[in-house]
């Protein structure tokens, strides 16, 4: 099972070897001042987002790789009825966002109390997570009309 840490000034997700082959990376390492915000997710398939990119997805069991949205990517590895620390990133991170299923919740609180004790930079304005960015619309062109 995957594991999520502080280890110097980087957040880590360590991979099990399972998860190594189903995701196609050894691990994910991101710098602390890239996070921004950290909260526990007590439902795992709220952490999920975008559509699956590189990993192994199996609906209603778990999700490991990448996922692609219109913010960029975020990195997953969740299974159904754990709870997910949840770390949204900015840039220069290769990630959007780390979610990782932990075993219990007060090991999932932990975790993100770690996290967010040791990251320079956390947004508390809000306790939750943000939404994606919303691209922005097209104007109606000549060849388009609107509908009424």
């Amino acid at each position: 099972m995957a594991r999520m840490f502080v280890k110097g000034e980087d957040v880590v997700v360590r991979l099990s070897w399972w998860e190594k082959a189903a995701a196609r990376r050894f691990g994910v390492r991101v710098p602390l001042t890239a996070v921004c915000r950290v909260v526990v997710e007590p439902d795992w398939w709220r952490a999920l987002r975008g559509d699956p990119g590189r990993g192994v997805w199996l609906p209603g069991a778990l999700s490991v790789g990448t996922r692609v949205h219109q913010g960029g990517q975020d990195f997953v590895a969740v299974r159904s009825g754990r709870p997910v620390v949840y770390v949204e990133t900015r840039p220069p991170a290769p990630f959007r966002a780390l979610a990782v299923s932990v075993r219990t919740g007060p090991r999932a609180e932990a975790a993100a109390r770690a996290i967010r004790g040791t990251a320079p930079l956390i947004d508390t304005s809000t306790p939750w997570r943000q939404p994606l960015p919303v691209p922005e619309e097209e104007p109606a062109g000549d060849g388009a009309r609107e509908l009424e």
